[in-house]
């Protein structure tokens, strides 16, 4: 049984055609959209982050917002970028809506994308130490935080206070948080090393690298790798993978105006030095989307599917395309609506 959520990246920019013209349009029609998707008997609502662009920034408010309007989906980000985070103001803000949501957080983390600010995570005040990188950042945030929400004590009491000195853990603290925080990894090498840390594998739909195959396939082997990983490091519990897919149903003429009439082919790009395999969109008639999507080897083998929105279009369009995607597209690779 799988599981699907939409995944918006949320853009707002007053140009014609826009239904979120502003980031109070955005940030409400997001709240808006997540009901509309578990009333569709989705199961997760999933957003990217982004800085110093016209899309959704600081997520916990907005999480918390959801996890407190919804009651059964999952909430979820996809992914933050861990360079601009101080890892326990973090924490205690990750608690707080995971506590609001009462459990339902997923939390996709990762070293983040390339993006239009030069090292903007240091105007944030996160400058990478001598010798390191902003990879070396993000991952030494990562780790802070992922001690900080198992409840380790992160600093020292005042004596004067406590009548003596003891760790103190970050609060409020979230039973079962720790398990389920996602790491986004772009190449093969990145999901072992996820899997070494004991992380879920969160996979988009671009890998860093390219080795001439198509896209499902390369990311099949990163699965896999992972898999394979995770079970070399002797982890009890049974991880989560995700992948995330643009996948566009054409009911009218409208929505061929928008985004033509077929699926595209996987691209290559060149991507953070190097060459980079986008994933193909899928874009047709829904009984043509759901068998090309039951051929999708990466998305048969994941457990999550994170289904990628125009959230521009508005809560209306975007509530129209995921309920023809429930009905439709979904079935062929073993999903059913949760009510």
């Amino acid at each position: 049984m799988k599981n699907v959520g939409f995944l918006s990246f949320g853009h707002y920019q007053a140009i014609s055609g826009s239904r979120t013209r502003t980031a109070s349009d955005v940030l409400l029609q997001s709240i808006e959209l997540a009901e509309a998707a578990e009333e569709l008997g989705l199961d997760g609502a999933y957003f990217r982050v982004h800085h110093f662009a016209r899309q959704l920034a600081s997520p916990f408010p907005l999480l918390a917002a959801v996890g407190a309007r919804t009651q059964r989906i999952e909430i979820g980000t996809g992914v933050i970028d861990m360079r601009y985070e101080n890892p326990l103001y973090m924490a205690e803000d990750a608690a707080a809506a995971d506590l609001i949501s009462q459990g339902r957080l997923q939390l996709g983390i990762s070293r983040g994308s390339p993006e239009t600010a030069l090292r903007g995570y240091e105007a944030f005040g996160h400058v990478p130490a001598e010798g390191q990188n902003d990879a070396d950042l993000a991952r030494e945030h990562t780790e802070v935080f992922r001690r900080a929400i198992t409840g380790e004590g992160m600093v020292l009491s005042d004596p004067r206070m406590t009548g003596r000195q003891i760790e103190l853990p970050v609060m409020p603290q979230a039973p079962g948080l720790a398990d389920r925080i996602w790491w986004g990894s772009g190449t093969r090498a990145t999901a072992e090393w996820t899997a070494a840390q004991g992380m879920n594998l969160m996979s988009s739909t671009l890998l860093t690298e390219d080795t001439g195959v198509p896209f499902d396939q390369l990311q099949l082997e990163q699965i896999e790798r992972f898999h394979s990983a995770w079970a070399a490091a002797g982890w009890t519990r049974q991880p989560r993978v995700s992948v995330s897919r643009s996948v566009i149903p054409i009911l009218d003429d409208t929505d061929r105006a928008y985004f033509g009439e077929r699926s595209g082919d996987d691209q290559l790009g060149y991507l953070d030095g190097g060459i980079a395999r986008f994933g193909k969109s899928y874009v047709g008639e829904p009984d043509v989307l759901a068998e090309e999507l039951a051929k999708d080897v990466a998305v048969r083998e994941a457990d999550s599917l994170l289904l990628t929105v125009p959230n521009q279009l508005g809560v209306a369009y975007n509530q129209r395309l995921l309920g023809a995607l429930a009905e439709h597209v979904l079935p062929a690779i073993g999903w059913s609506p949760r009510r």
